[in-house]
């Protein structure tokens, strides 16, 4: 058999990679998840640094194609095998909507959800103690977000209009962690939001990238070392510049 034409490199846990996969699930492209290993250090090996200097996952290979950061990678993916998922209606406005729900995801809902999760989950897998303020002022910032989202879905089934975008998929991956918080009230609380939340999950490529996703990233025990667990290349890394 032949190997599949676009490889993804990285550890599957991990959210940015996560998000990769799932546009690839989501456009029924045919790849090869190469395994990795932090704790050996493979991201830092030369043949990974060739494909990314930033020593971070995911890497794509599509072809004679190499890509790195995740939302550059679904972009293309999408682009080249999904483009209804990048557009909307098809309109510049409704392209240009998905765009703006994509920012917001990046810029307003990523870093919160991120910080609850990694103090709320992976602190204490780790063998440490998570810091209630850091994860006090992520909630408060989380809450204006949501009531933003709250109001957005009351109007529009989706964030960027009536059909599903980018701009919602690009949530799930930090979501699924999240919403196995004691703070996945806030999602909970909030109907629109749940609703949406709901039926983003409920997508089979979502279902399928879950798999990959264990609530516990890996670990076979609190502390231990020789997990593949990792967010990015570097615990604690919770943004990913574009």
């Amino acid at each position: 058999m032949a190997a599949a034409a676009v490889k993804v490199y990285g550890w599957a846990m991990s959210p940015f990679v996560a998000r990769a996969l799932l546009c690839l699930e989501e456009a029924g492209v045919e790849y090869e998840l190469v395994p990795m290993s932090r704790e050996a250090g493979d991201h830092l090996r030369p043949d990974f640094l060739a494909r990314n200097p930033f020593a971070q996952v995911p890497v794509l290979e599509d072809g004679d194609l190499t890509l790195f950061e995740s939302r550059a990678i679904a972009r293309h993916v999408l682009r080249k095998h999904k483009p209804e998922l990048l557009v909307g209606d098809g309109s510049p406005a409704a392209a240009a909507m998905v765009d703006v729900w994509l920012e917001v995801e990046a810029q307003q809902h990523h870093a919160p959800t991120g910080a609850i999760m990694v103090q709320c989950i992976l602190m204490p897998l780790l063998g440490g103690v998570r810091d209630q303020a850091v994860v006090d002022e992520n909630v408060t910032k989380l809450k204006k977000v949501l009531d933003v989202y709250e109001a957005r879905l009351s109007t529009s089934r989706y964030l960027a209009g009536e059909s599903i975008s980018l701009a919602d998929l690009s949530h799930f991956p930090m979501m699924r962690y999240f919403m196995d918080t004691e703070y996945k009230t806030l999602v909970e609380e909030r109907p629109h939001v749940k609703t949406w939340w709901e039926e983003l999950k409920a997508r089979s490529a979502a279902r399928k990238v879950t798999e990959f996703m264990p609530p516990d990233f890996g670990f076979r025990m609190r502390g231990s070392k020789d997990s593949n667990l990792i967010i990015g290349s570097g615990y604690p890394r919770m943004s990913e510049p574009e």
